[in-house]
């Protein structure tokens, strides 16, 4: 079992939490070129409005205007991240996961794998089937179905094997900030949340601890 600080930042502007990363990330790499050991760190947040656009992102796929972002009070940034354009907003569970996958004994691939088992299985607590689709990273409800809908978006970078940026899951936020983007660029699959699926009232600070808790479990880790 590893050590992992467990930071909850709770409601936090993006790029407060941006910089919070990349001082970990960096801190982090850094003592790993001096032969020592960087401490695991799990950030837990929620962001107002924020469009995030990875580094194959295209701005097409942005579908408001300058002057309509400000009137909806919604931000906008370019990021370091793989993948395309996506949302983050109140009532979505944010993880950015700040760790050494050789502490770890794994690579980016199985990384990716865990993170997307442990949305799966907190899913799988409220009776929801959700599954992994090939070539496209996250995770899925009704797999080659017409209303195939995606729930949680997975979007990392790795260097000297730190990891940063992370997973974006969809408990309870506004569905119709979607409608502004094309999620992930895939225009035609929907967007769903655990509310939308459950059709009643839920507790987002019950799933997001289910969700830690699995992180812990999947990636043996002791949280601080």
């Amino acid at each position: 079992m590893t050590d992992c600080n467990l930071i909850d930042l709770g409601l936090i502007n993006y790029q407060e939490a941006w910089t919070k990363q990349k001082t970990l990330f960096t801190q982090a790499i850094d003592l790993k070129l001096n032969n020592k050991k960087p401490q695991l760190n799990l950030l837990v947040c929620e962001h107002p409005h924020v469009y995030t656009l990875g580094k194959s992102a295209e701005l097409k796929n942005l579908l408001l205007n300058n002057q309509m972002l400000k009137e909806k009070n919604i931000e906008v940034f370019d990021i370091e991240r793989g993948g395309d354009i996506t949302y983050h907003g109140p009532g979505q569970c944010v993880i950015y996961p700040i760790f050494d996958l050789e502490q770890l004994g794994i690579g980016v691939k199985q990384f990716v794998f865990k993170i997307e088992q442990s949305i799966i299985n907190t899913l799988k607590t409220m009776d929801i089937f959700s599954e992994r689709i090939d070539g496209r990273i996250g995770i899925w409800i009704d797999k080659d179905e017409p209303n195939e809908r995606k729930i949680a978006a997975i979007g990392i970078k790795c260097s000297r094997h730190i990891t940063m940026h992370g997973l974006a899951f969809n408990i309870m936020p506004d569905l119709n900030y979607f409608n502004f983007i094309v999620p992930c660029g895939i225009s035609n699959k929907g967007v769903t949340s655990v509310k939308n699926e459950i059709h009643r009232e839920i507790d987002y600070q019950i799933i997001k601890n289910v969700l830690i808790s699995e992180i812990s479990t999947i990636f043996d880790l002791n949280f601080k």
